[in-house]
């Protein structure tokens, strides 16, 4: 995820041929075994967290309670917005990293109902490898504060870069993807489409993001719930790109090498508050009044009530033929048994795997 803020510059699209390519499924579920079903499992350690003004819940910091509904009701899960937060103390929020990696030959399609946003809200539904940033980086969903767009970025080792995309996208933030350069801005593409990112996101009964991680690139579509191509509608046991359009964006291999610039990829959900992106001051300042943690993260927890996700499922799939999931044999290995959590506080509601 980019550390700062970088500045749309408009771009002149260049045609390049897309494959089509047909995928099978091989996991998907709806929302009471989305975590169990994809091996989500707190991210009990913070590599290089990106806020601090924040706390990431440990385990021993949750509580078991009930259900929250039905299993064809979404996952739901925010910061915590019923806490009072003293000054110079930290606001309770969530990171989940998916214990399966899915290697080249893999797409994920999220279908969410709403994201969060609001000022000092950093969300993003993105895919590193382990050893970042080697193995690089795909940002599916990212923005912050009350943007409007939403913004899809790679983060890779130097050397990798987009050239001749084929995609309906045309605000290109950068084409440098590697973390070493512009602060690890990435070479992010912002999505024209106002309802892909905030309040307009939910207003139009959310979407689904697609991402296709493949040896001739990686591409992400968005889609409004009203616009579900009819190939993705339920839940599809396979489909063909070709069905999909154009990427809303797209990084083909000649620029940046997948096979040497990707490795396996865990699936991760988080709410950043603050940060080095949402809570730097100029970019704060282009959508928020005051100042990011005094007047947010500090006080009421109220000003959180739209800092949720609602996901109504997951989906992975594979090349016809291959299974690209790969278990990362670091984790417990053992059968998983799901339970509904809620942090100290009230904070989050969500299931988690032990």
């Amino acid at each position: 995820m980019p550390s700062i803020s970088s500045i749309a510059l408009f771009s002149t699209l260049v045609s390049s041929t897309l494959c089509a390519t047909t995928y099978d499924m091989v996991k998907g579920v709806r929302w009471l075994n989305v975590f169990q079903r994809l091996g989500f499992l707190w991210f009990l350690r913070q590599p290089h967290q990106r806020g601090r003004h924040l706390r990431y819940l440990e385990r021993g910091q949750i509580l078991p309670v009930g259900l929250r509904g039905p299993d064809d009701e979404p996952c739901y899960y925010q910061v915590d917005n019923t806490s009072t937060v003293p000054l110079n103390q930290k606001r309770n929020t969530v990171r989940i990293s998916s214990k399966d990696e899915f290697e080249v030959g893999s797409v994920w399609i999220a279908d969410m109902y709403h994201v969060p946003f609001g000022c000092s809200v950093w969300p993003a539904f993105w895919s590193q490898a382990p050893d970042w940033p080697t193995g690089g980086e795909i940002d599916t969903f990212e923005h912050w504060n009350m943007e409007l767009n939403n913004q899809m970025t790679l983060h890779t080792d130097p050397g990798c870069n987009q050239v001749s995309p084929a995609q309906t996208s045309n605000v290109i933030n950068s084409t440098d993807c590697s973390y070493a350069d512009n602060s690890n801005a990435g070479c992010g593409v912002m999505d024209p489409n106002p309802s892909s990112y905030g309040e307009r996101f939910a207003q139009a009964g959310g979407g689904v993001f697609v991402t296709e991680f493949a040896e001739a690139g990686i591409s992400v579509w968005f889609f409004n719930r009203s616009s579900i191509p009819s190939s993705l509608s339920g839940n599809a046991s396979s489909f063909t790109t070709d069905a999909l359009g154009t990427p809303t964006a797209n990084w083909p291999t000649g620029g940046c090498d997948i096979d040497t610039f990707f490795k396996a990829q865990n699936l991760i959900f988080d709410i950043t508050l603050c940060g080095d992106a949402a809570g730097e001051t100029s970019v704060f300042a282009q959508t928020c009044s005051g100042t990011c943690y005094n007047d947010y993260v500090v006080g009421n927890g109220s000003v959180y009530n739209n800092a949720y996700f609602d996901v109504a499922s997951v989906r992975v799939y594979s090349v016809t033929g291959t299974n690209t999931t790969a278990i990362n044999s670091a984790m417990p290995a053992s059968r998983w048994t799901v339970t509904s959590m809620l942090a100290l506080g009230g904070a989050v509601s969500l299931l988690l795997v032990l």
